[in-house]
């Protein structure tokens, strides 16, 4: 077996192996972590999710225009910034107008997250090579 072979076959076992033991982890932090917490730099937080949304935007902007198949990196990890962030508004917010106001920003943020699977999935990027910036057609 090639050497990256074996290297990707470990790599997605101890992905298997993780998402195995995460659920006992789950199920001691759902009996042991407090329902209410004060947070420190909470604003730091929020607007670094927005930071890394706006940055993963631009850079699948500016790789895709240049037809960069590192664009389909850049998506996906951008959407998964984008559910992240529509999560925690969604769950940390309270009941009322700030719920509403956080479903409705979940929502856009759900379609951002859409068209960045949609980008990361589609053909026509060409192939990453070895070389920064460089594709293979």
């Amino acid at each position: 077996m090639k050497r990256t072979r074996l290297l990707k076959r470990w790599a997605l076992i101890l992905l298997g192996s993780s998402a195995v033991l995460l659920v006992p982890w789950m199920v001691v932090l759902a009996l042991t972590l407090p329902t209410r917490t004060e947070v420190h730099n909470w604003s730091v937080a929020w607007i670094g999710l927005d930071v890394l949304m706006a940055a993963g935007c631009a850079a699948t902007a500016v790789l895709g225009l240049r037809g960069d198949a590192r664009a389909r990196l850049t998506a996906s990890a951008t959407a998964s910034v984008s559910l992240l962030d529509a999560w925690f508004d969604i769950t940390t917010s309270a009941v009322g107008t700030e719920l509403l106001e956080a479903l409705a920003s979940a929502v856009a943020e759900a379609g951002l997250a859409a068209a960045c699977v949609y980008l990361a999935l589609s053909k026509g990027w060409g192939r990453m090579t070895g070389r920064p910036g460089e594709t293979a057609r």
